[in-house]
C-alpha cells in the first residue's frame, strides 16, 4: 500500500464504509445523488475501481477514483476516472498529493503510465503535473433505448 503525507495531508484508500463520506466532495464534480454514487462505486469496485481520499486534520478534502486497466493499445496502466478537491481547499496541495499517490501506486504495480480525462478548466493543473494531451481522440456515442 502506498501512503503519502504531504503538508499534513494523509492520502489513503477509502474502505467501503467510508465511501458515503466521499459523496459531498465528489458531488462537486459529478451530478449524482448519494444513492446512485454508492451504487456506481460498488459496481465499479468489482473491476478494480478504488476511491482514494486526501485528509487534512482528519477532514476529507479531496477524492480520487482510479482503476487498473490493461489494453492492447496502452498495455497496463492506471486510469484516473475522478479527481476533485473540495472548493474551499483548492490550492492546498491536495490535488497534487492525490496525483503523486496515483503515480506511486501505478509504479508499485509495474505500470508505465497514468491516463485521465480532464475537464477544460482542469487542464492547466494537469499540465503543471507534467501531463500531456494524448494524440488519440476520445469519442462516444450515446445509445438510446430501443
Amino acid at each position: 500500500m502506498v501512503e503519502n503525507h504531504i503538508n499534513s495531508l494523509d492520502i489513503r484508500r477509502l474502505s467501503p464504509r467510508e465511501w458515503a463520506q466521499a459523496f459531498p466532495v465528489i458531488a462537486q464534480l459529478r451530478s449524482l445523488d448519494e444513492e446512485e454514487f454508492l451504487r456506481r462505486v460498488r459496481l465499479q469496485s468489482h473491476s478494480g475501481y478504488e476511491l482514494v481520499g486526501a485528509f487534512q486534520g482528519g477532514k476529507l478534502v479531496g477524492v480520487m477514483g482510479m482503476r487498473p486497466v490493461h489494453t492492447l493499445a496502452r498495455g497496463a496502466h492506471l486510469h484516473i476516472d475522478d479527481l476533485v478537491v473540495d472548493a474551499a481547499t483548492r490550492g492546498s496541495g491536495a490535488g497534487r498529493a492525490l496525483i503523486d499517490y496515483a503515480e506511486a501506486d501505478a509504479r508499485a504495480r509495474d505500470m508505465t503510465a497514468v491516463f485521465l480525462d480532464a475537464r477544460p478548466d482542469a487542464v492547466p493543473f494537469y499540465e503543471r503535473q507534467k501531463y500531456v494531451f494524448h494524440p488519440a481522440p476520445s469519442m462516444k456515442k450515446v445509445l438510446l433505448p430501443s
